[in-house]
């Protein structure tokens, strides 16, 4: 097999499995809840819902995942936490067991039982050891045979899983209802549009095809419901020139630095920028992931990561600020945009859809990396994995790559891991005991800083790890929640100037300047039924997006189903999922982009209204 095949093979193999997942969630919450979109309101359904999915939670982990200030979970943090905890397995049953088996004979006695679960870890009720024994012990001899208890214990978990797989698939009306899957149907139920582009000729004119409705009768009476069907070639590997190379290497340049910042609850976080024009000029700006990697054959992990600049001018607020261009052209990693622009000064604000940044699930370390060791003389020292990471840290935060820190790049530094700012009286103290250049911190003095840090702390790595998570670093010292960025920007006329000026999540500007781009180039459809509820449809060359605009005074719950869609991963990190949007607002819905790139992908979407109950 190719290297080409096998790679599709292993992303159709990761969407199969992610669908396969999703399924099994699915059935597992509708053993509890009537549907998806109901929520988890206690301690106690939580627990139920993990228990048909094949958790057995312990007190500890509900109360990790329901703190006292919960009120309720949806189906998605269902599923996140689904996934952060691994099904109990035989194996680890039986060790637990094997502990408690004194004489070493298979079978542990009622007294035995009763001693270790009355009064180690998570203490039972001498009445909840009674119960269990008096189940277990199917024979009344006074003695549990554990290995087929543990057995039985995780067949009777798998039998619940297995009818919840049942229930679901009999039950197709319930299906319809929750998941809003296609089936036969009239064709007056909905409207749905297909889209596609040639893979020979990625540049051909739309197509357009009505297609039969696919909601079934029953459901139109409960709602109204749009599909969309997309196909989108695979990438091509030709460059899209908006510029020849030789032809801006006269033009003035200048670049800038940034990151990507995966936070807790989902959201990135970014710099922000502002570009001053001296005067009308044509501009070509380039954004794109920074590879920090030494190695040509092994490039850094988040080069596939999608990147994009919304260019916007006036005033720093949502009402003021208006969009001027947005990069939207590829060429390699590169997302391009060509034009002309006025004098003035712009804000420059990046983007990535969070399609492919994304939270992993974090592995269980048994041991961290080292960061910190001590030399032949005693001494404390960085160690080499930490230097690396440390250098690439100093690579990023180092915006203007002169190879120093400012104050000022030092402080964005400052701030995102610690949240605070240092002042000039402690900048004159940094400067005169670390290695500095031109009144600026060196790499060198950077490496010194954090080890008198660390030697400060007698070598304890705890604060050391908090600045490392806060870069985007796991305990493997791998940067898999950041990715870096470089932002280039040639002006014809004139020397533009680019500076860094805030560190942002969710920023009022960029949404409505990505609202207004996804508006203003898309396809806009109306709910049938619901003319009041617009769906836009934007199709980029890399880059599904969709928007919905509430007209009315009620706020409405539109479900979104995009379990027809292939080779595609969506934002949301759902292929099922319910928003709600307040009246008289417009919504961000969602961001799609392809699995593999080489691979044709079709985004296949059906939205529909929830009901009022």
């Amino acid at each position: 097999m190719s290297l080409q095949a096998s790679s599709q093979s292993v992303g159709m193999q990761k969407c199969t499995d992610e669908e396969t997942f999703y399924m099994h969630c699915r059935a597992a919450y509708l053993t509890v809840f009537r549907s998806s979109l109901a929520s988890i309101t206690s301690k106690h359904q939580l627990c139920r819902v993990l228990q048909q999915a094949g958790r057995n939670p312990s007190q500890a982990t509900l109360n990790k995942h329901w703190t006292p200030r919960t009120t309720k979970l949806n189906f998605d943090d269902f599923c996140e936490i689904v996934k952060s905890e691994r099904p109990t397995e035989a194996h680890e049953l039986m060790r637990a067991f094997r502990k408690m088996d004194i004489n070493g004979d298979g079978y542990i006695s009622h007294s035995e039982l009763h001693k270790v679960l009355t009064s180690r870890g998570e203490k039972m009720a001498a009445e909840e050891v009674d119960a269990i024994f008096s189940l277990a012990d199917t024979n009344k001899d006074g003695k549990l045979d554990y290995a087929e208890f543990c057995r039985l214990l995780v067949s009777t978990a798998e039998q619940c899983q297995i009818a919840a797989l049942e229930r679901l698939e009999a039950d197709a009306k319930l299906k319809r209802q929750n998941f809003g899957n296609e089936l036969d149907s009239s064709p007056k139920s909905s409207a749905s549009t297909a889209v596609t582009v040639p893979k020979t000729e990625p540049d051909t004119t739309l197509k357009k095809d009505s297609r039969s409705s696919s909601r079934p009768s029953s459901a139109r009476s409960r709602r109204s419901s749009l599909s969309n069907a997309i196909t989108m070639a695979a990438s091509n590997t030709k460059n899209i020139k908006l510029a020849e190379h030789t032809s801006i290497q006269d033009w003035h340049h200048t670049c800038m630095k940034g990151s990507f910042f995966l936070e807790e609850d989902g959201g990135i976080t970014s710099l922000q920028y502002r570009l001053t024009v001296p005067q009308t000029a044509t501009v070509y700006l380039t954004i794109s992931p920074l590879n920090l990697s030494q190695r040509l054959e092994k490039p850094s992990s988040w080069m596939s990561v999608d990147t994009a600049v919304f260019v916007v001018s006036g005033k720093a607020t949502k009402e003021d600020s208006t969009l001027v261009c947005f990069t939207e052209s590829r060429d390699k990693e590169k997302c391009c945009w060509k034009g002309e622009l006025s004098a003035g000064t712009y804000c420059l604000l990046p983007f990535t859809t969070g399609c492919r940044l994304t939270r992993r699930t974090r592995k269980s370390v048994s041991k961290a990396v080292t960061l910190v060791n001590r030399t032949d003389t005693g001494e404390l020292d960085l160690t080499r994995d930490f230097r690396g990471a440390l250098s690439d840290i100093f690579e990023v935060i180092d915006l203007d790559g002169n190879g120093l820190l400012s104050l000022e790049e030092y402080n964005f530094f400052e701030l995102r891991t610690s949240g605070e700012k240092c002042d000039e009286d402690a900048w004159a103290v940094c400067k005169e005991n670390f290695d500095t250049r031109k009144n600026q911190l060196s790499r060198q003095g950077f490496m010194e800083l954090n080890l008198m840090e660390a030697s400060e702390r007698e070598g304890d790595p705890t604060d050391l790890w908090v600045t490392l998570e806060a870069m985007g670093y796991n305990r493997d010292l791998e940067m898999v929640e950041a990715c870096p960025f470089l932002i280039d920007v040639y002006c014809e006329e004139g020397q533009c100037t680019l500076q860094p000026v805030s560190l942002e999540s969710g920023h009022r500007i960029l949404n409505t300047a990505l609202q207004r781009s996804i508006t203003a180039r898309s396809e806009v459809k109306t709910l049938r039924g619901q003319e009041n509820v617009l769906v836009y449809t934007y199709r980029g060359e890399h880059r599904i997006s969709t928007v919905i605009a509430n007209k009315s005074s009620q706020k409405v719950t539109v479900h979104v189903n995009n379990e027809q869609s292939k080779n595609c991963s969506s934002s949301r990190g759902m292929s099922v999922f319910a928003v709600e949007v307040p009246a008289r607002t417009k919504m961000v819905c969602q961001h799609v982009l392809p699995i593999n790139e080489r691979q044709e992908w079709t985004y296949s979407c059906v939205e529909s209204i929830i009901p009022c109950q």
